[in-house]
């Protein structure tokens, strides 16, 4: 190969991070640079500079970036999207804005529901009507249609919106005003509903298709500017976007519908951890990736990370459903379990500690970044409890402040009227808590048990949680792996291709012509593969999965369900029925089944996809690099505690804890009562024997 080099960036809250990987033998070089809010491009470029220049390799020699931001996220949460129109059917201009009727929290008489993203003048009606199977009741009236658009130009609208009653049953009526839309008003951006979410629930499909049109044309300039900017560095490698959905795409697609990148960076945390998980032999994994801004939880079972069909975005409570606009796409099943190392501590206004959600984010970051930072955070608390090297962080790269972070906490702890060491540690637990709260919850509302599985930390601050998280969980093995603190863009450079797709497919099992599903399969791979095929994804080694969104009939709800093969009723049904079981213990007697929608997800293995990853080594004689107080609570005093260089540890050595292994990216602490062992794949595995 010309060009072998894969170059993942990751932007965060915090830290952009970037891994140069070198497939053919698995050498990886990492680097961490701080995080550029008012231009996150311009941080990836310099961090793509300084890699490349840690590496010894030249911008030529790179065969293909690989992308995740949260620039798109972000522009949800902080309504910095574009002008956006809607054109909807006549009589459910206000379907954006009455939502669900439902309150998420029902006593608060001053609660905030998610403001819509098109004010009311911008949502314009079309006369038009399809029936629930898509046969036309009111034919469109096209040229009424454009003029409400045209008004909508006038006002400066520069994405539109086009979602009309059923047309997941039928697209005819928004394709043909698109297309005459895009013929008359050229540079208007359009989103069509039939496009990006073909399926039932008028106010979720609304939700994400306004959602697509708010931050399209922030994408489509971004990835351009990227686009140019990479060429500009020299090189000319294709660039590939990660999806929620655990997969990359091209540029084209991202740009077509960029609301599919919007847990991007998340996503990538849990295939990482899943990735990892299974080099290590860990069938069942709880990935814990853990950054500057928050902190988030996947379940692996069998070596995959679980997929669910929709999420909320911008909530106005981060942990309550119901507070955020509802997306429906294929994402990896994630939990938000909490603050991250840049979350603010202070003191409630019932007096006591109260860690997040604000966060001091890249600028200023921690107190102790010396950026200009006073408020004490999660990372300054780490840095205090001994968790955290001063003249070692980032490997050194970055000078810590600890005068700055002392000041902080006795401000926060002359605040609580306590003493400085307890006000840290108190930060350090009520985030653990949090989490550990967050994660127990979530997990039996999947059917699953903590103690089944092993907690595989990533994230700049996973690692340093991680311990303490598990034994709040009566989780007993904790696993750090190697670049755990880049550990999202790892698991980008190993992601496949992906594309998920959805019809609709309304009928009652019963009867049901398997045929016409065949067909509809049979037309969803077809798409599948022409998007697969532009990524360069060796479509020849592709994975097919078949799906159905499946309930009894007079039921709210579905469920997605494995189609088996064949394709037959009894086969479909004894499927459906099991599933069923598996979440709700029994199937109600005699009750009839119906299909709601079909799915189709495909995956194919991307060129320069290593097996696997090897990070600098160093000289096994240089392996304790000496000791330091280190506070554990179970002692409830701090310890002297070895320190460890993980890269100069050798495969099978065993440690007794307490013991804190340093890599440039993170930090491994592990307690008293545990073994830890280096595993032939880098990982280390801390087994708790109490």
């Amino acid at each position: 190969m010309s060009a072998p080099l894969s170059l993942g960036i990751d932007i965060g809250g915090t830290f952009t991070d970037l891994v140069v990987h070198d497939p053919r033998d698995g050498r990886a070089v990492i680097w961490k640079e701080s995080t550029t809010p008012d231009d996150p491009a311009r941080g990836a470029l310099e961090g793509t500079r300084r890699v490349l220049e840690k590496a010894g390799a030249s911008a030529e020699q790179v065969g293909r970036v690989v992308h995740a931001t949260t620039l798109f996220t972000n522009a949800l949460i902080e309504r910095k999207g574009a002008k956006t129109g809607l054109i909807t059917t006549a009589g459910f201009a206000d379907v954006l804005e009455i939502g669900r009727e439902r309150k998420y929290e029902l006593y608060d008489l001053f609660i905030e529901m998610p403001k819509p993203l098109v004010g009311r003048p911008w949502r314009r009606e079309a006369k038009e009507r399809l029936a629930p199977d898509g046969s036309v009741e009111i034919a469109l009236d096209i040229e009424a249609a454009l003029a409400e658009v045209a008004w909508l130009v006038e006002q400066g609208v520069e994405s539109l919106a086009i979602c009309f009653l059923h047309a997941y049953a039928n697209p005819q009526h928004e394709r043909a005003l698109a297309a005459a839309v895009a013929e008359r008003f050229q540079n208007l951006s359009i989103s069509l509903s039939s496009d990006i979410a073909p399926e039932i629930r008028e106010y979720q499909r609304l939700s994400t298709t306004v959602c697509n049109a708010y931050v399209r044309p922030l994408a489509e300039a971004y990835l351009e500017r990227l686009e140019q900017a990479l060429r500009g560095e020299g090189i000319t490698g294709g660039l590939f976007l990660m999806l929620s959905n655990g997969g990359l795409t091209h540029v084209s697609e991202a740009k077509r519908a960029p609301v599919q990148l919007l847990e991007s960076g998340p996503a990538a945390g849990a295939l990482a951890g899943a990735w990892f998980g299974r080099n290590a032999g860990l069938e069942r994994v709880l990935a814990f990736d853990m950054g500057g801004t928050t902190a988030k939880l996947a379940l692996v079972d069998d070596g995959e990370p679980l997929v669910a069909y929709g999420f909320e975005a911008a909530r106005e409570k981060r942990f309550l459903r119901g507070s955020g606009l509802p997306i429906q796409i294929a994402t990896v099943e994630l939990i938000e379990i909490g603050a991250g190392g840049g979350s603010i501590a202070h003191k409630s206004d019932l007096g006591t500690l109260n860690v997040g959600p604000e966060s001091s984010g890249a600028q200023p970051g921690p107190a102790c970044y010396g950026r200009g930072g006073t408020e004490a955070t999660v990372t300054d608390a780490d840095l205090s409890l001994g968790y955290l090297n001063a003249d070692f962080f980032l490997g050194g790269a970055m000078k810590i402040d600890q005068g700055a972070t002392e000041a902080a906490f006795d401000r926060l702890a002359s605040a609580l009227d306590v003493e400085r060491d307890r006000a840290a540690f108190g930060v350090h637990d009520v985030v653990n808590e949090n989490m550990a709260g967050a994660a127990r919850v979530a997990i039996a509302e999947r059917g699953r048990i903590p103690a089944e599985y092993a907690l595989l930390a990533t994230g700049g601050a996973g690692p340093v949680h991680a311990w303490h998280v598990a034994r709040k969980l009566g989780v007993k093995r904790v696993v750090c792996p190697p670049g755990a603190g880049a550990g999202s863009t790892i698991g980008m450079l190993m992601a496949p291709a992906r594309v998920d797709r959805v019809a609709s497919f309304a009928l009652p099992l019963a009867g049901a012509d398997m045929a016409d599903a065949e067909r509809l399969f049979a037309a969803l791979e077809k798409e599948s593969l022409d998007v697969l095929r532009q990524t360069g994804a060796d479509v020849s080694g592709r994975a097919v999965t078949r799906l159905a969104d499946m309930r009894y009939i007079g039921q709210g709800s579905e469920i997605t369900v494995a189609i088996p093969v064949p394709l037959t009723e009894a086969t479909v049904r004894a499927a459906f029925e099991a599933a069923y079981k598996a979440l709700f213990a029994r199937t109600p007697p005699g009750a009839a089944i119906q299909f709601v929608a079909l799915r189709l997800s495909v995956t194919a293995p991307m060129p320069g996809t290593g097996g696997k990853l090897e990070l600098t080594r160093h000289a096994a004689a240089a392996a304790e690099k000496g000791s330091r107080l280190v506070f554990f609570p179970d002692e409830g005093r701090t310890v002297q505690t070895r320190v460890w260089d993980r890269y100069a540890l050798t495969p099978g050595v065993e440690i007794e804890g307490p013991a804190v292994f340093e890599e440039n990216e993170s930090t491994f602490i592990v307690g008293p009562g545990a073994t830890a062992r280096l595993l032939a794949d880098g990982s280390i595995l801390a087994e708790i024997k109490q």
